[in-house]
């Protein structure tokens, strides 16, 4: 019988999706000698500091944290030396430096949300949805110098329902993801991870880093592809665009639950339809009917609720 490896474990991750996986660990009783995350951030109105949400779970489980500025500082680097750790798990955190990844004996490895080598990149799971994708899943692999781009050790397919949001693929992706690590070190553990390199191939599509650019809708586009675009931002980081109602300025307003409507209309683009209960904007092939909005300075609220006391001007639409 091969002995199991000893594995002493420092895991790297920040947000809830990293949460997770680090749980898991801890679930299984593996020894996570340390965690690194961000150090804590100014947020919210008061600008007060937050830990994030891996700290906040690290710290329940009595573990021992650190928050490294610059992952490259000797400092950092002798501290992170000092946990003698032979493995070491990434999810959702930054670029690591080659002193860090080619550290521990075993390796690191990264849980990314996509079937690699598909959506390398910092939104894999916004992306597939604004892209209109029905399948997409997460991977383990063994970093390097790149981005994404190390061999491939498992991953785990993951469908995409025609009216899932990110936020509901997160989730989805957040447990596939952290049973996906643990089968990943159970192989590690054992000895026997075999791992694909990933194949080149030129219809590789990015998850580019979002930004309020790329955030805003163009009315002018097809219905399905504005539809794929408000689902896979809602809740976050959430689509977005200017409400023209004939007043001097156009208002910013975020759009989060919607439907499609395919019909056929001689409306312009971006032409706003109310009834009592009802917001729709015209596309070119349809409409998108708006259930969830916010306007600025405001909290999310759903339309029927705004059209009780909000009202739009005949010429009214969105920008």
């Amino acid at each position: 019988m091969i002995k199991k490896r000893d594995l002493r474990i420092v895991f790297m991750g920040t947000p809830d999706f990293a949460v997770a996986s680090l749980k898991a660990l801890i679930d299984h009783n593996y020894n996570v000698v340390g965690v690194i995350t961000a150090p804590d951030r100014p947020a919210g109105r008061g600008q007060k500091l937050r830990a994030s949400a891996v700290k906040e779970f690290a710290l329940v489980q009595n573990l021992n944290i650190l928050q490294p500025t610059n992952l490259k500082s000797e400092s950092f680097i002798e501290e992170l030396a000092a946990l003698n750790a032979n493995l070491q798990i990434i999810v959702a955190f930054r670029m690591l430096p080659k002193v860090v990844w080619q550290m521990p004996e075993f390796g690191t490895f990264n849980l990314h949300a996509s079937l690699l080598p598909q959506y390398r990149g910092a939104a894999p799971i916004h992306w597939a949805i604004i892209n209109g994708e029905t399948k997409t899943g997460v991977t383990t692999f063994f970093i390097d110098e790149k981005i994404d781009t190390g061999a491939i050790i498992k991953s785990e397919d993951a469908l995409i329902g025609p009216k899932t949001t990110v936020g509901e693929l997160h989730d989805d992706l957040m447990k596939i993801g952290s049973d996906l690590v643990l089968k990943t070190v159970d192989q590690i553990e054992n000895d026997a991870v075999t791992t694909t390199i990933q194949p080149q191939t030129e219809d590789l599509k990015t998850a580019y880093k979002l930004n309020r650019d790329n955030c805003k809708i163009d009315w002018s586009l097809s219905l399905d592809t504005i539809y794929n675009k408000i689902r896979g931002l809602n809740p976050f980081p959430t689509a977005w665009c200017n409400l023209d109602n004939a007043e001097d300025k156009p208002l910013s307003v975020k759009i989060y639950a919607v439907e499609k409507i395919e019909e056929h209309h001689n409306f312009e683009v971006g032409k706003i339809i109310t009834t009592k209960d009802e917001l729709k904007v015209s596309c070119k092939d349809g409409y998108i009917n708006i259930l969830e909005i916010q306007l600025p300075g405001k909290r999310k609220m759903e339309v029927k609720s705004l059209l009780n006391g909000f009202s739009f001007s005949a010429s009214a639409k969105m920008l």
